[in-house]
């Protein structure tokens, strides 16, 4: 059976609403949570981004029971992995066995910041598989060195680590990064519910291991008013492609935006009040393998949010078997 969380989303709220969302998540019934680690927001109307690792800390004292994960860290430049390896290791420690670290290749909107190239899909792969290598080496403790392709780590020690050492989920939204999140990561994290992916994930070496999907929904008082709202807080959906990686600014995606019909940022959305279309929109990542879904419910209706899915969905989805709708 599926179990269900809810998206954190730091490009759209402050650091302070995302603690007091997290809160109000597990009490509500959530048992997980993934917050976005951006530098930037996808647009200027956004209007956040804070510094993830320290929303992390004030998560770990205001729950109990919620499970957080980065969704998703991009270990390879903006950050360098030996620090992802300290700054996830604290986490960890201060969530006692309710963390986990989500890792991707990035996108050029956060990484360009710290003036390196951008590199081709391939050696993104190549860097984000040997920086987990380097976390892991380091979450082993004691004294440690590395000389790799593009990492160099010299007698580097964490000194405060958890007693249970996090595991690491891995972005993916093409085949290739399915491959390597299925070899060497412990799962899988993507935002489509594309089931060929999770066959090469499953392929690679991920069968068994848990795939986290992200569902992107807005619940409001009808379906127009939804509808709106999404085109005001996150018209980055109408955005596919190779765009969502190599656009540099929040300016370059707000010119991008205009190009797009504005019934394509909300197709195939889950809009409105109706219980059904939630379930719906849950269930083809349910359908396509995935066995760990998390809602993203954009704009500021959130706590309206909370209400519709603790008193109407997630009673239906927490069932003996997750409810089919015609």
């Amino acid at each position: 059976m599926a179990s269900f969380g809810y998206s954190l989303s730091s490009e759209e709220f402050s650091p302070c609403d995302l603690i007091a969302f997290a809160r109000e998540a597990e009490s509500t019934g959530f048992s997980f949570s993934l917050i976005s680690d951006h530098f930037h927001p996808w647009t200027n109307g956004q209007s956040n981004s804070p510094f993830v690792w320290s929303v992390i800390g004030g998560l770990s004292q205001v729950t109990s029971r919620l499970v957080v994960g980065t969704g998703v860290t991009c270990p390879t430049m903006r950050i360098n992995p030996a620090l992802v390896a300290q700054a996830s290791a604290t986490a960890a420690a201060m969530m006692k066995g309710r963390f986990f670290l989500g890792v991707g290749t990035g996108e050029y909107l956060n990484e360009h910041i710290a003036g390196l190239r951008w590199p081709p899909p391939w050696e993104r792969l190549e860097m984000l598989e040997e920086a987990v290598h380097v976390i892991r080496l380091l979450w082993r403790g004691g004294w440690r060195s590395h000389q790799g392709k593009y990492f160099v780590v010299q007698q580097a020690r964490l000194f405060t680590l958890p007693d249970e050492t996090p595991r690491i989920m891995m972005a993916a939204s093409k085949p290739g990064a399915a491959e390597l999140a299925g070899r060497c990561a412990d799962g899988l994290i993507s935002c489509e519910p594309d089931g060929e992916l999770v066959k090469k994930f499953e392929e690679s070496g991920g069968r068994h291991k848990p795939r986290y999907g992200q569902v992107t929904v807005c619940f409001d008082s009808t379906k127009e008013k939804a509808a709106e709202t999404v085109r005001q807080c996150w018209p980055n959906a109408g955005i596919a492609g190779d765009l969502m990686t190599d656009l540099p600014t929040p300016a370059h995606f707000d010119q991008a935006i205009k190009l797009v019909r504005p019934e394509t940022i909300t197709e195939n959305m889950a809009l409105g009040p109706e219980v059904d279309d939630h379930l719906r929109a849950i269930n083809e990542f349910i359908d396509a393998g995935f066995d760990r879904v998390y809602i993203h419910q954009v704009g500021p209706q959130q706590r309206e949010f909370f209400r519709f899915y603790g008193d109407k969905v997630l009673p239906r989805l927490n069932g003996e078997s997750v409810e089919r709708s015609a």
